[in-house]
């Protein structure tokens, strides 16, 4: 009984390796046709000829490796998605440092607009001083001549 089960031992580990090994599985004597393996690398979905979008991000995939993802790909995806952040954070911070002086000067232009034409405004309505006149007769007084 020992015999048997040692030999039915090796024919299932030579048809195991046989079959993992791909010998003999197409009929020719050949390696069997297994399909080609695929190269999990980024296909570099991020556009270089123009700044990231969102829709860029979204479509973002990322390869993975046998502990998580591929370092190299990642951090260079992340590199460029911070250097591009960073970029139009200055960008913002120098249209928003533009647009604080343009307001700064409006309202100083403002301020000069309305003092040249206050002191015009105030001499329009203040009354010419006119000269003081002589108190009239009133009619119902009678003159005593």
């Amino acid at each position: 009984m020992f015999w048997f089960l040692l030999i039915a031992l090796v024919v299932v580990v030579a048809a195991v390796t046989l079959a993992v090994a791909g010998g003999g599985g197409d009929g020719t004597g050949g390696e069997a046709a297994l399909p080609e393996a695929v190269h999990d690398r980024m296909a570099w979905p991020l556009p270089a000829a123009r700044p990231l979008g969102r829709a860029d991000v979204e479509e973002l995939r990322l390869p993975l490796a046998l502990r998580g993802y591929r370092m190299a790909e990642t951090d260079d995806a992340l590199d460029r998605l911070g250097a591009e952040l960073a970029e139009r954070d200055a960008r913002i911070a120098e249209l928003e440092a533009a647009l604080a002086g343009a307001q700064a000067a409006a309202i100083g232009v403002r301020g000069l607009l309305e003092r040249e034409s206050g002191g015009a405004a105030e001499e329009r309505e203040r009354p010419e001083e006119q000269e003081p006149q002589e108190p009239q007769d009133s009619p119902g007084k009678g003159k005593t001549s």
